[in-house]
């Protein structure tokens, strides 16, 4: 009778551990995965220019936290275009590299605008006001990251391999583990962008605590300079997929094109159209509630959309990813603190620049051992019991930043000799959250990926993918809302006169956190518990 592994010798539990979690990962990579792999790369390296963004924004743009919290709707409109653009590169896949020249000069115009805004602000200003310079820039980079993602997504479901060496069908559970190991190894690019640049913001911001403003915005000017590196890294994605694509004609392997040809979806198309002139006719007037406006019409496209796609699956799978994008859906549209948070980290807790991007640094490098660790786990549990997990601990984390608010740090402090301070609390709550957050994801997008038609798999990818990402939309109108609510101000310095313009006010900043982390965690629990116990139930 073979063992069992409870009989297993511990040091051969161990080994079998090691060779599931890391060894096995590395056996599934593939040379075609590479090019999407660089693509979403590029989008964690554009963490190198957040902790600049937010001191910027703090210190000199007169920009409240529930104007702050609403530019994240609009910036976020973007990735809910990636309906038609999905459907654009399944119709002109042949050519789907010029959709990635296009994304990269976007990020380009966003990087040089806001390096001319900190090195230049006299001159800016006499041009148009800094405030919608910056609104401008912050509008351009996610156009151009969102539109570099739809195809970066289309080509994941590409380069994994559906047969064996012999040819032969994958079986489905093989096929489902590839698509998460696919979808991690993408998560694990990004988050490796995210630790890489961390890593230079602490070196960039080592012994910068005494420079005088006209030094420091030079500093933050040649940081978006070395941002540049982005879309060079996205479109060297492309040009190595073509040197893989023409390996394999070489070969006499056909190219990666769909099996069936693209039919043109005219309602997606010119849907698509309507919804960028809506957004641009409400986003210019003086229309007190044009976000909620794009948004509701943004959602009844989108389900419209998700009910026509429907129609290609089963009655069966298209129920059960009714209930597992239900469930993504409100796990993502929770509110979250808004800016006041920072603002009270930075001007009450001391954080600087170089202690910031240490706690990104940690995040990442955490995130990326949570998610290769978790990775078995993702690959064998239902998308409803990861979001309670993560529902559960997204509650436990909100506890620390509340406890810093209201002093705790100072208690403990006092009792152990100045160890456990605010920056100690900070580094551990950031050590503990990281590999949970950034998993989410990762089983909805291995589900899109498995189960998307082969003839509409970037329309299919891409309508899913908006209707998760609209669940960010909601959480931007949530916060603002919050933040209209609990008003936080913080203080604002013209850099061009020196002249104060706002005073700090963090004294309902408490209620906020509170009243967050308790909306994190009744929603999307309550959720899970109807979805789980109606016919929509998943155990995807």
């Amino acid at each position: 009778m073979p063992m069992t592994t409870e009989r297993l010798p511990a040091g051969t539990r161990l080994s079998n551990w090691w060779h599931r979690t890391f060894v096995d990962l590395a056996e599934q990579m593939r040379w075609s995965y590479l090019p999407p792999l660089m693509v979403y790369f590029a989008a964690g390296v554009s963490g190198l220019t957040s902790v600049v963004g937010a001191f910027f924004l703090k210190d000199y743009l007169d920009l409240s936290a529930s104007f702050v919290a609403g530019l994240s709707f609009w910036a976020g409109l973007p990735w809910i275009l990636k309906m038609p653009m999905g459907h654009v590169v399944d119709l002109f896949w042949r050519w789907k590299s010029l959709l990635i020249l296009l994304g990269a000069s976007l990020i380009t115009m966003s990087l040089m605008t806001m390096y001319a805004l900190v090195t230049a602000p006299a001159p800016m200003a006499d041009i148009m006001p800094l405030e919608t310079w910056y609104v401008i820039a912050l509008l351009l980079a996610p156009s151009g990251y969102a539109i570099q993602d739809v195809v970066a997504d289309a080509m994941t479901v590409e380069a994994v391999p559906t047969t064996d060496a012999d040819g032969r069908d994958l079986p489905p559970d093989e096929l489902r583990a590839r698509h998460t190991t696919m979808q991690t190894l993408g998560r694990i690019a990004i988050i490796s962008g995210f630790a890489g640049v961390a890593a230079v913001n602490i070196w960039i911001f080592s012994g910068t605590e005494d420079l005088q403003t006209a030094d420091r915005l030079a500093l933050y000017g040649r940081v978006y300079l070395i941002a540049l590196a982005i879309p060079v890294i996205s479109v060297s994605g492309v040009v190595l997929h073509s040197l893989i694509q023409r390996r394999r004609a070489s070969k006499g392997n056909p190219p990666s094109v769909p099996e069936e040809a693209t039919e043109v979806k005219w309602p997606i198309l010119l849907g698509g159209l309507a919804f960028v002139i809506l957004s641009i006719a409400l986003g210019t007037a003086d229309f007190d509630y044009a976000q909620e406006s794009i948004f509701v019409v943004s959602f009844s496209v989108i389900l419209y959309l998700m009910s026509r796609l429907l129609k290609e699956l089963d009655p069966k799978q298209a129920r059960v990813l009714i209930g597992t994008a239900t469930i993504i859906f409100v796990f993502r549209a929770v509110p979250l603190p808004g800016p006041g948070q920072t603002w009270f980290e930075i001007d009450e807790l001391g954080f600087d620049e170089q202690f910031l991007a240490i706690l990104s640094f940690i995040t990442s490098l955490l995130a990326l051992l949570g998610l290769i660790i978790l990775r078995p786990l993702m690959a064998n549990r239902s998308i409803a019991q990861v979001v309670v997990l993560l529902t559960i601990a997204a509650g436990a984390l909100a506890l620390p930043n509340i406890a810093l608010y209201y002093g705790v740090h100072e208690w403990t402090a006092a009792h152990t000799g100045g160890i456990v301070d605010a920056r100690f609390i900070a580094i551990l709550d950031t050590a503990v959250e990281s590999p949970l957050g950034q998993i989410a994801m990762v089983p909805m997008l291995a589900w899109i990926a498995r189960n998307a038609p082969t003839h509409l798999k970037a329309t299919f990818f891409a309508v899913m993918a908006s209707f998760t990402n609209m669940a960010l939309s909601a959480s931007s109108l949530g916060t603002k809302y919050l933040n209209q609510w609990f008003v936080v101000t913080r203080a604002v310095t013209n850099p061009e006169t020196g002249v104060v313009t706002s005073v700090a006010d963090y004294s309902q900043l408490g209620h906020l956190l509170i009243t967050v982390g308790l909306i994190t965690v009744i929603v999307p629990l309550a959720l899970v518990f109807i979805i789980q116990n109606s016919r929509f139930r998943t155990q995807e």
